[in-house]
């Protein structure tokens, strides 16, 4: 089963690579579902938001080691200050949809780069994405009926 999933991941790879090219896919990439750029303004994000939470997730590989980018290497990526970004990942945190999970250094008692929990954007996004599944579920069901239809009269 496992070689079976590994199998696949290496197939869907050389899709990405034959699509994007082998270089840009050997340098990294990144998974988003893409219900939240679909549904971005229902969930109330703007292009900065929704850039933040891409660099989120470029730092988010397993579910149970969050992400913890610096506010500042974020802000470098996009061009914009560093308070830019701090004020929208307070602003995503209002409204529910990140939690910033504040890191220590036991060696000097320093903080270090907050990591950040998604799940308040995972739950705010899946009714949307669980639209989106009935809606495409229901345009094949069309599309069958459609094709075993008899004439009209």
């Amino acid at each position: 089963m496992a070689d079976e999933i590994g199998a696949q991941r290496q197939q869907q790879l050389k899709v990405n690579e034959r699509k994007w090219t082998k270089p840009l896919m050997d340098a990294g990439w990144t998974v988003i579902p893409s219900v939240i750029l679909d549904r971005q303004q229902a969930l109330g994000l703007d292009s900065v938001d929704v850039c933040v939470l891409l660099h989120l997730a470029k730092h988010w590989w397993k579910r149970d080691e969050l992400p913890f980018p610096s506010k500042r290497s974020i802000a470098e990526c996009l061009g914009v200050s560093e308070s830019t970004v701090q004020r929208r990942i307070r602003r995503m945190e209002a409204d529910g949809l990140i939690k910033r999970v504040f890191r220590y250094s036991p060696a000097n008692q320093g903080q270090k780069a907050n990591a950040y929990d998604l799940a308040g954007l995972i739950a705010g996004a899946t009714p949307y994405a669980k639209e989106a599944v009935r809606k495409r579920e229901a345009r094949r069901q069309e599309n069958a009926a459609q094709r075993t239809r008899k004439r009209l009269l």
